[in-house]
């Protein structure tokens, strides 16, 4: 509740005297108000070049021969697989074998799948087969893999460590067909270039490395399409190609 003005009603003067200093009052709020909104305006006009400096250094990210590259590409068109792939060799830019990439733009979330594509990608998969050494290694905080296959009856000493493996898609578990009672099999099955893919936690997006620059053309466009078939054209909205240090390319959905 705010403070109660008092006022003597019945005295012209002391009516007049209170109205003054009230008129007074005000005009001093608003002064003081005035004077005070430049020292914003000038706290502001401190915080934008600042801004723009980001900005400009965002800006400068980009060197010149991606610049170069980029307008080989036409934005405005959707090329086929096999003029894609011929466009990326003409885009190398960097001293080192540039892995080779799909991006894909998803109906849903929760997409997941397994395929053996036909040629290698050229990415070392480390498969490990759980044993006492590996459980060890495990329980030390050490994930020396990219896929853990086990026998079924290591799967009880592996359930403590669920919590650890489980976020990281680690965790042995039959839909991933990491479970086996000949897992040196499996190691053979995902050594040879079985991918497991999915979308991302929470988009529908899906980023897919399918072999190198430095391959035959005919070898990336078939490890492409395999990839493209195994996640269904209905599922795709979007798809792109591009290589490690290139723009990317949109392409036709045609397979």
């Amino acid at each position: 509740m705010g403070k109660v003005k008092t006022r003597l009603l019945g005295l012209e003067e002391i009516e007049e005297k209170q109205k003054k200093e009230q008129k007074e009052k005000a005009a001093q709020k608003k002064a003081v108000k005035k004077k005070e909104e430049p020292k914003k305006e000038a706290e502001i006009k401190v915080e934008k070049p600042k801004d723009k400096k980001t900005q400009k250094i965002q800006t400068k990210s980009r060197g010149k021969k991606y610049l170069e590259v980029k307008k080989l590409v036409d934005k405005t068109k959707t090329y086929s697989l096999k003029d894609a792939v011929a466009l990326l060799k003409k885009m190398k830019t960097s001293k080192f074998d540039e892995s080779v990439e799909l991006h894909l733009i998803i109906d849903e979330t929760g997409l997941k799948g397994e395929v053996d594509l036909p040629f290698s990608t050229g990415k070392i998969v480390k498969v490990a087969v759980v044993d006492d050494k590996v459980l060890e290694a495990i329980e030390k905080g050490k994930l020396d893999f990219d896929i853990l296959v086990t026998h079924p009856s290591f799967m009880p000493r592996l359930a403590k460590f669920a919590k650890v493996l489980g976020p990281k898609g680690l965790m042995p578990n039959p839909k991933a067909g990491t479970i086996s009672p000949n897992p040196e099999d499996l190691v053979k099955k995902f050594a040879k270039g079985l991918l497991r893919w999915k979308t991302e936690a929470k988009f529908p997006l899906i980023h897919q490395m399918i072999g190198k620059v430095s391959f035959d053309e005919k070898n990336l466009i078939a490890n492409a399409e395999k990839f493209l078939s195994s996640v269904g054209s209905k599922h795709i909205l979007k798809a792109f190609i591009k290589s490690t240090m290139s723009p990317s390319i949109k392409l036709e959905i045609r397979f």
